[in-house]
């Protein structure tokens, strides 16, 4: 697996309030499940997939901007390739 997914830092970005019908966090919009599932994901193509579903609903929503704005911060701070620029 390339660098780049191989060390995607994970898609929350700390803000961690869960609401909504599907208990979405208000944040990065995932649920409590899929922030579990990420960190145990190993392959490009999953880790891949996932980013795509989770820009779709952040998009749906009207909040891909400041998402992808704090996510892209977070990759600089950690110092790794930000995965959005791949998918």
């Amino acid at each position: 697996m390339s660098k780049r997914w191989a060390k995607a830092p994970s898609p929350c970005i700390s803000v961690c309030k869960f609401r909504g019908e599907g208990g979405s966090c208000i944040g990065c919009f995932m649920t409590k499940p899929e922030k579990k599932r990420f960190k145990r994901l190993e392959k490009k193509s999953k880790k891949k997939d996932f980013f795509r579903a989770l820009v779709a609903r952040l998009t749906e929503n009207g909040r891909l901007s400041r998402w992808e704005r704090v996510y892209r911060r977070k990759c600089e701070r950690k110092a790794v390739p930000c995965p959005l620029d791949r998918i």
